[in-house]
């Protein structure tokens, strides 16, 4: 067969694929990503609250994966927005965004947690929080084609055209679907499975847009789902967006030459030097975290365990915050004992209009260092 990327990839070859299982260095690379995995997700286990990392690493992602799609917002915006649903409600586009990709990412998890599988039905529920849709799989006359960026090489050209026709790519979900939660027929490591299927949905690209972030998407909830991660977490597209060249380039040796091994080569590394980098992330936010503990009990009697953890939720903090969880409403009590977080330099002020928010400058430093 002669793949001609002008034209519909109706001929793409259902899963699984052959030989990859049996490769040597694709086994050993195997090993190494198993091991970094379980390292971070045995770390992911000590934070007090597993729920901490929804305004932190998972934002992380949701930002990254959003900008290998070209979508750009400032984490100054999404930690504003994040700390206060007003500001949440006007945020500018690509902000709004990249926060609904993060809610995609938590109503996905709840489903497939419910489920205990993943199914057509909570993949269209992701795309369309992601994409605040209605709409679904991409209808068989819809002449959707890939196509160069407009500040590449050659702009505009068409570089991959996904299948179409009537009932092809619901066919070809249901061979993905089938080949990742049947175990017993296609019993392959998870891990592998993860880096084939995460092609294969790539190359159906069932919905007009917004593929990309549903298909990193699917592979955190698949990890979840298989246990290997027991938070969706993983920040894998902080390796993708660096290496996005070798990405995209690596795809398309998939596509036009059947050539499965670089491809699932890269995502093993990338799911080996993001666990590592996960892991070190986790680690430096507990050790932070225990530091500023013990700080601030030192210097300020009403200070807490359980206000710690509130201060390391999201790097913008609103009083509200911390008056909901002590349950004070005196707004008089609650200027004070920020005073006191500001004295100490636990909390830095910044205003935003008539807005006050609280930053931790040791917690963005973490995650964006």
């Amino acid at each position: 067969m002669v793949y001609d990327r002008t034209k519909p990839f109706n001929d793409l070859p259902l899963l699984p694929p052959k030989g990859i299982t049996d490769d040597v260095d694709i086994l050993k690379k195997l090993v190494t990503s198993s091991r970094a995995l379980a390292g971070a997700n045995s770390n992911v286990q000590r934070l007090p609250n597993p729920y901490m990392l929804i305004n932190t690493i998972s934002l992380q992602e949701a930002k990254a994966s959003s900008a290998i799609e070209n979508i750009f917002t400032t984490e100054d915006e999404l930690y504003k927005a994040v700390s206060d649903t007003v500001k949440e409600e006007h945020a500018n586009p690509a902000t709004k965004e990249v926060l609904r990709y993060r809610e995609a990412l938590w109503e996905g998890y709840r489903r497939t947690q419910e489920k205990r599988t993943i199914d057509l039905e909570s993949i269209i529920a992701i795309f369309r929080q992601i994409k605040n849709t209605s709409s679904g799989l991409r209808p068989p006359h819809s002449l959707t084609v890939i196509q160069r960026g407009q500040s590449e090489f050659r702009s505009g050209e068409v570089i991959y055209t996904p299948p179409r026709g009537q009932g092809i790519i619901e066919r070809l979900l249901d061979n993905l679907l089938v080949y990742l939660n049947d175990d017993a027929q296609f019993d392959t490591d998870p891990l592998l499975k993860m880096c084939i299927a995460h092609y294969q949905f790539e190359a159906i690209h069932p919905f007009p847009d917004g593929n990309g972030r549903t298909g990193r998407i699917i592979n955190l909830l698949y990890l979840a789902n298989k246990g290997l991660l027991d938070q969706p977490v993983l920040y894998l597209s902080k390796y993708i967006i660096t290496h996005k060249d070798d990405y995209y380039y690596n795809l398309g040796v998939v596509s036009q030459r059947g050539n499965w091994k670089p491809w699932v080569l890269y995502m093993l590394d990338a799911v080996e030097k993001t666990s590592i980098l996960t892991n070190q992330l986790i680690s430096s936010i507990l050790n932070q975290m225990e530091s500023t503990l013990e700080y601030a009990r030192s210097r300020i009697k009403w200070y807490n365990k359980e206000v710690n953890e509130l201060l390391f939720s999201q790097p913008y903090i609103k009083q509200k915050l911390i008056g909901d969880a002590m349950q004070i409403s005196s707004r008089t009590t609650l200027t004070k004992y920020f005073s006191e977080l500001v004295d100490a330099r636990i909390l830095s002020p910044i205003k935003d209009g008539r807005e006050v928010f609280y930053i931790n400058e040791d917690l963005i430093r973490i995650l964006e260092g």
